[in-house]
């Protein structure tokens, strides 16, 4: 049950020395935090992947607020590309598409020849603080929600949107194209610019009703649609890379696919499932609660748990809530002192500790705190609970008290829920993490079924293999997903 931690991707070997049949796809996959490039060959009936390159990419302070690398993220993806064609070059084999997918809600502005305007803000910028109050004096918030079925967060696109208007309108002015992220970097690798569904539906500008950005809220932070690229669906190709880009990585001329952009999209699409009763958990930095639907629920009770409506494929709607996640885990570790540095061993701590306190991870003083520490023994303190004392208190704190919201998250899904929840799915990298598996599995009352780990990367490759004609619908996608990756299921005690 012990979690060793963040590992690279694991290898199946893709035995280029058996072309027949076999076609090969390249996953570009960003987190918030970090990215990868992964390789994929896919037989037929199932995938391989192989982990190409891996790379951080830390926000950047410039001037008291924090910006994204862009140029950096994308000569990283030119390395990528270039490792894969190094990789095939042996076997005289071919990539037959790329993808791109990540996180959501930012976005990066593009003058009329293609350069950036400048960097794009990260999310985690403190200049939209109080931002939804402020944009509520041109919109009422229920008329926000009751339009996009997106719960409220400062740092929406939205809202991001607005605080630039009101800060730096220049910036929205000069810019010719407004791109989320993965659409700017295959706007950078094909000169084409599109507004890839499900990443767009992470703005709270989106209308599900309509399928594209609503103007009401364009025109209430001064913008038209033509802004942004025509909105495409996953498994559209965007273009094929440019002769530049292929002089310069060796590439032939191949499609850029827009997959599922979000990476939690990407994820949900590669949910080893047969059928519907279940929830499912993306587990990372931010953990992503909820179910599939056919259609976007918009209801008081949504609104009132603040549930949201985001994009996925063949036109299911993901209905989930984001809830903290294992950010703030990541942000005590640079904190403790004389803990140990394999992840594995410090997870396993909480087998050291008896300390029952519990914390909300959505309160907002775990949003950007100086001490991630300090802010959890601040809410002990005034919850009238015993502070945490040690390296392993703190562990067991973060983990246990995530397991409790997932408690409390699914018991309000059961409320708006068009399926019965009889067992929860968790995907990305926190489903190692075999005590936060079983704190949840006890909590919620019902199995856990962790993996698999490189679900983002494996949806990126399954849209991809729907836009090259070798698979259909999404019901195909998870029989692939089952035939390629292994699960543990966590049963409670």
């Amino acid at each position: 049950m012990m979690w060793k931690g963040i590992i690279p991707i694991h290898s199946l070997s893709l035995q280029l020395n058996r072309t027949d049949m076999k076609t090969y796809h390249l996953a570009v996959d960003l987190g918030a935090t970090s990215g990868r490039t992964i390789l994929a060959a896919y037989d037929g009936s199932k995938v391989d992947m192989e982990e190409l390159t891996r790379f951080k990419h830390p926000m950047l302070p410039i001037a008291g607020h924090v910006f994204w690398n862009l140029p950096e993220l994308y000569n990283q993806v030119l390395e990528g590309i270039k490792a894969a064609v190094a990789r095939l070059k042996p076997t005289g084999e071919k990539l037959s598409s790329i993808g791109i997918d990540t996180w959501g809600c930012d976005v990066a502005y593009f003058n009329s020849d293609g350069t950036l305007c400048g960097l794009p803000y990260c999310y985690r910028d403190s200049h939209t603080d109080g931002a939804i109050e402020r944009f509520a004096e041109k919109v009422g918030l229920d008329d926000v929600y009751a339009l996009t079925g997106i719960q409220f967060m400062n740092f929406n696109t939205l809202f991001q949107l607005d605080t630039i208007r009101r800060n730096s309108p220049e910036v929205l002015d000069h810019a010719d194209r407004i791109l989320f992220i993965p659409d700017a970097l295959s706007y950078m690798l094909t000169g084409n610019a599109v507004t890839e569904y499900t990443v767009a539906s992470t703005s709270q500008i989106l209308n599900p009703k309509t399928g594209d950005l609503d103007t009401k809220l364009l025109e209430a932070v001064g913008l038209g649609r033509e802004k942004f690229g025509p909105m495409v669906q996953p498994g559209a190709e965007i273009g094929r890379l440019t002769r530049q880009v292929r002089e310069y990585t060796g590439a032939g001329d191949i499609p850029v696919i827009a997959v599922a952009g979000h990476d939690t999209a990407s994820a949900v699409i590669a949910i080893p499932t047969p059928d519907k009763d279940y929830a499912y958990l993306s587990c990372g930095t931010w953990s992503l609660m909820g179910i599939e639907t056919p259609d976007a629920i918009i209801t008081p009770e949504s609104r009132k748990y603040n549930f949201t409506n985001e994009g996925g494929i063949d036109g299911t709607t993901r209905f989930l809530k984001n809830i903290c996640g294992m950010w703030i885990f990541e942000q005590c570790r640079p904190e403790f002192k004389d803990a140990p540095e394999d992840i594995g061993e410090l997870v396993a701590l909480c087998e050291k500790s008896d300390c029952e306190s519990i914390i909300n991870p959505d309160d907002p003083r775990f949003a950007h705190p100086e001490s991630m520490t300090e802010a959890i023994r601040e809410y002990c303190r005034e919850s009238g609970q015993a502070e945490p004392a040690s390296t392993a208190d703190f562990v067991r704190v973060a983990f246990r008290s995530l397991a409790k919201r997932y408690g409390t998250v699914v018991g309000w899904l059961r409320e708006m829920s068009p399926v019965e929840i009889k067992r929860l799915h968790v995907i990305g990298g926190g489903s190692r993490n075999g005590y936060l598996m079983q704190y949840a599995a006890d909590e919620l009352g019902i199995p856990v079924v962790a993996g698999p780990t490189e679900s983002t990367a494996l949806g990126n490759v399954l849209v991809q293999l729907k836009a090259c004609g070798k698979i259909g619908s999404l019901n195909d996608m998870r029989r692939i997903s089952v035939n390629s990756t292994e699960t543990k299921t966590y049963q409670p005690k």
